[in-house]
């Protein structure tokens, strides 16, 4: 890897990416435990989560962190060089089946420390209530290509 820090990326501070809305149906659920392991009845079983404060089951945490991915939005095209290192978020309402979520990023700021650039993006999901279930960030460094 070069020394060299990349080349800085047409990015403006403030700018917003848009991810593609996608309307969560059981499968989503069951695909994401099939592939994860994680096997709560709180998110694939309708009697066990009827019995819970959500009263439905829930979409898992980490499906909804997945919808933030940066290279699935708007901003696919004017990523190069970025790998990413680091994220963070919490999770103010649930999701459950039949709700249409909407991933936004926003670029905050770009950063360097010696040779090393860094980007970061704060994250949300917002529900088609205009509810905001997710709030966080990711961390990207940026390489030469």
């Amino acid at each position: 890897m070069s020394q060299h820090p990349a080349k800085p990326l047409a990015l403006v501070p403030g700018t917003v990416f848009e991810g593609p809305s996608k309307t969560l149906n059981d499968t989503h659920f069951v695909m994401f435990s099939a592939i994860t392991g994680a096997v709560h009845p709180i998110h694939y079983d309708v009697e066990y989560a009827s019995q819970t404060r959500f009263g439905k089951p829930l979409a898992h945490g980490l499906l909804l962190a997945s919808l933030t991915a940066l290279g699935a939005s708007t901003a696919r095209d004017q990523i190069e060089g970025l790998v990413f290192v680091e994220q963070g978020c919490r999770f103010l309402s649930p999701a459950v089946v039949g709700d249409t979520i909407r991933p936004r990023l926003v670029f905050e700021k770009r950063w360097q420390e010696g040779h090393r650039v860094f980007y970061r993006f704060t994250t949300s999901l917002l529900n088609q209530r205009g509810e905001v279930l997710l709030e966080g960030f990711h961390l990207y460094r940026a390489f030469e290509i």
